[in-house]
């Protein structure tokens, strides 16, 4: 307010609210929007068990139990019922004092009084309305112009795939980008999702190879069928929330440096990301794959706190990692290249395990992925390891969270008894649950 910017933001305030008067005094205090949650939950049949962590809800709301999930007997009218009694009561205390929108509401504690009960609570900061007009609230006409129709991807991709995109024609396109288009390809990927929807395109539908300097976000959100292939470097957030795409980065044939000694990617790639495929011909920023739950992602070094809090997919480092890897990691699995066989004094050993990739299976899945991103990137690293993967394959170590580990194994055995890949998941959870 002090700056004038008031106008342009909409404050949304929770918390317990439960009745009109509650609203009544959120809006007052300059809310403009009310998010409920235990109330309508109630409405549904929630008795307020509080065990909702535990998979146990006797009302078969907070559960993945199919049993439990049968009693189940909530309605979207009682919702909507309970709404209006909200509403209801608002307008009955809006007539009251006189207001007739509820914008009129927002921002008017002169309208509030301290109860003489409430001992010494110095309210002042809180009922200050000192400003020469207290009652602002957001205004369409303020909205800030982020000019999203001057962007890369209205510009170039939707104007050179547009029809392509109409059609599901497979298509490649080249550009120049610059490290000021950021979230490169978002918009764009956002139009696939709502054309045909998150996984109706096969891969490389749409390929976008690009020269240059990616901007912040670059790849974020993308879905299958959309690949983006740069030559150059990235900035922070490269293929933040991966959606099913496909990124790719590597340095220029005419670069100086040799890709697996220098950072060609920012902080916090993959951030995120639910699936889909990274291959990166360098070495990554701080927190790699962090909250990664479902991409595969390939570097050839990272920073610290590699694959912080991930909880799904798989991250192949062929280089030296930072101080704190794997913390706070609790599913998927990383593959990391040991050569110097010093990857225990960095990995954080809170959750995780660390050892040799000796199952066949596991070796599969490794060299499938390595080959993958030698194909896509041309990494002389990768190509170092293929030649002699034999000797290589000694120098990898699995890193893999122990409960993750444990369930991975009761599903296996679980579907080859005949269980389905989903009643095995299902079933395992259950018996992680009775052994805990």
């Amino acid at each position: 307010m002090l700056n004038g910017l008031r106008t342009r933001v909409v404050i949304e305030t929770d918390g317990k609210l439960m009745t009109g008067r509650d609203v009544l005094v959120a809006a007052l205090l300059g809310a403009e929007e009310f998010g409920f949650a235990t109330a309508p939950l109630v409405t549904m049949g929630c008795v307020m068990m509080r065990v909702c962590n535990l998979d146990t809800c006797p009302m078969g709301i907070a559960t993945q139990n199919p049993e439990l999930r049968k009693r189940f007997a909530g309605k979207p009218e009682y919702i909507v019922n309970f709404m209006h009694f909200v509403a209801q009561e608002l307008r009955e205390y809006m007539a009251k004092l006189g207001i007739r929108t509820v914008d009129e509401l927002i921002g008017r504690t002169d309208l509030l009084y301290k109860k003489s009960d409430n001992g010494n609570i110095d309210f002042s900061e809180i009922l200050c309305s000192s400003f020469e007009n207290s009652n602002q609230y957001f205004k369409k006409s303020d909205i800030y112009d982020f000019e999203l129709e001057k962007t890369a991807d209205e510009t170039v991709l939707m104007k050179k795939l547009g029809s392509a995109l109409k059609n599901k024609t497979k298509k490649t396109i080249e550009t120049e980008v610059k490290n000021t288009d950021r979230a490169f390809g978002t918009l764009f990927g956002a139009e696939i999702t709502r054309k045909w929807g998150e996984a109706a395109l096969e891969d490389d539908t749409f390929t976008v190879k690009c020269h240059g300097s990616g901007g912040q976000s670059f790849g974020a959100f993308i879905p299958k069928g959309l690949t983006l292939e740069l030559t150059g470097d990235s900035n922070d957030y490269f293929g933040k929330g991966l959606s099913g795409g496909k990124l790719i980065l590597y340095p220029s044939k005419n670069a100086g440096f040799r890709a697996d000694e220098n950072i060609i990617a920012g902080n916090v790639a993959l951030y995120g990301a639910t699936s889909g495929k990274a291959f990166i011909s360098g070495i990554a920023g701080e927190r790699f794959c962090v909250r990664n739950s479902g991409a595969v992602a390939v570097c050839e070094g990272v920073g610290d706190h590699g694959c912080e809090y991930m909880t799904g997919g798989r991250a192949v480092i062929l280089g030296n990692t930072g101080k704190n890897f794997a913390a706070g990691m609790s599913g998927g699995i990383a593959y990391v290249l040991d050569e110097s066989r010093d990857l225990y004094t960095r990995v954080n050993k809170a959750s995780i395990s660390l050892e040799s990739v000796t199952n066949k299976y596991d070796i599969i899945e490794l060299r499938n992925i390595i080959e993958e991103h030698f194909e896509a990137t041309g990494s002389e690293k990768a190509k170092k390891i293929l030649d002699d993967f034999a000797v290589y394959i000694g120098k990898f170590k699995k890193i893999i969270p122990h409960d993750y580990a444990k369930i991975q194994s009761t599903i296996l055995a679980l579907e080859e008894k005949g269980m389905s890949s989903e009643q095995a998941e299902i079933e395992a959870f259950y018996i992680s649950k009775k052994e805990a």
